[in-house]
């Protein structure tokens, strides 16, 4: 299972994609995002879900650990991003 460090930094950046358009509250940020935690997380959308989509979208594409590890570093660029600015 992906060890979510529940910093909200993910929600506060929804502009990097336009999937998360539907989210958004017209600022970058989570419309259900509440302080650093999400309100709905038990019926969160599956494009939040990094488990789900794994086992959906990318299994052919990558190995668990190396999907894992690719979405553990882009959380820590959006951390250090929050430090920097």
């Amino acid at each position: 299972m992906f060890e979510c460090e529940m910093c909200g930094e993910c929600c506060r950046h929804l502009e990097k994609s336009d999937l998360y358009n539907e989210l958004d509250r017209g600022d970058g940020v989570c419309k259900f995002l509440i302080g650093d935690l999400c309100s709905i997380y038990e019926e969160r959308p599956l494009l939040c879900r990094v488990d789900e989509c794994y086992d959906l979208f990318f299994s052919e594409k990558y190995e668990k650990e190396e999907y894992y590890r690719l979405n553990k570093m882009e959380c820590k660029k959006l951390q250090k991003e929050k430090e920097v600015g």
